[in-house]
């Protein structure tokens, strides 16, 4: 069995070539030779993969900000290449479950921000097939819906769009409208204002499709264990689209 060395040089040798996005092309287009076509449209969304949280001062942390080394670091070259540079941190938003039968004038849960550390993952799979036809990695403070014109695909043969109010903007609702696609994704509720009960259903019939998506990211975080231990966005890249590409075989 190769040993951990044999593992780090062969993903640095890839690094290096920047292959990753050719692999995964390759692979992708073996999967359409075989009968796999990205059909049914398109569901974008993307997760946090977390990284070692680092332990740094406040006059650090403004450096690496400003993509500036601090200058403690300068003079020890060691540190500087253990200290993930590129990772961010952001909050992970998490529902409040109400339980089925629950007392309606009860206390009601409140909705959680958890704090996490690392990159995220964007990914677009098709509707059909359940598999990533397009993705990229960010630092984990990276607003989701910055990526989406970067995951829609052109292959896909239908022209609908799903993804959560993240991706809702005028930006993004026109370049769908300018390349011939229709925009599914979830409208937003204004500010102290409930939601429009025809909009609720409307987004809990988007929900259904939409909820796919939250399948890769449950293998890939419970079976596949995804977790940045690497250094830098260029690794951590390679290691996301490794994940993606273990996924889709």
């Amino acid at each position: 069995m190769p040993d951990a060395t044999t593992v780090w040089l062969f993903r640095e040798r890839l690094v290096q070539a920047k292959a990753i996005d050719k692999l995964f092309a390759r692979f992708d287009t073996a999967l359409t030779d075989r009968g796999y076509l990205a059909m049914g449209g398109q569901i974008i969304d993307a997760t946090m993969v977390p990284a070692p949280k680092q332990r740094n001062t406040d006059e650090e942390k403004a450096a690496i900000k400003q993509g500036k080394i601090p200058e403690r670091w300068k003079e020890k070259p060691a540190k500087v290449r253990q200290k993930d540079r590129d990772a961010r941190w952001s909050l992970k938003y998490t529902k409040a479950k109400v339980k089925e039968g629950a007392d309606p004038t009860a206390f009601k849960p409140v909705d959680l921000a958890i704090p996490m550390f690392g990159y995220k993952n964007h990914i677009g799979i098709d509707r059909t097939h359940g598999l990533i036809r397009t993705w990229d990695a960010s630092a984990a403070n990276v607003h989701d819906g910055a990526r989406l014109p970067e995951l829609i695909s052109k292959q896909n043969t239908g022209s609908g769009v799903w993804a959560d109010t993240a991706y809702r903007s005028k930006k993004n609702e026109t370049f769908l409208e300018r390349g011939m696609f229709k925009s599914n994704i979830h409208q937003k509720r204004m500010p102290r204002r409930p939601l429009p009960e025809h909009i609720a259903r409307a987004n809990a019939k988007r929900s259904a499709v939409r909820s796919a998506v939250e399948h890769v990211f449950a293998g890939q975080k419970h079976r596949m264990g995804l977790f940045i231990r690497t250094i830098g966005i260029a690794r951590a890249r390679i290691k996301i689209g490794m994940a993606n590409l273990a996924y889709n075989f």
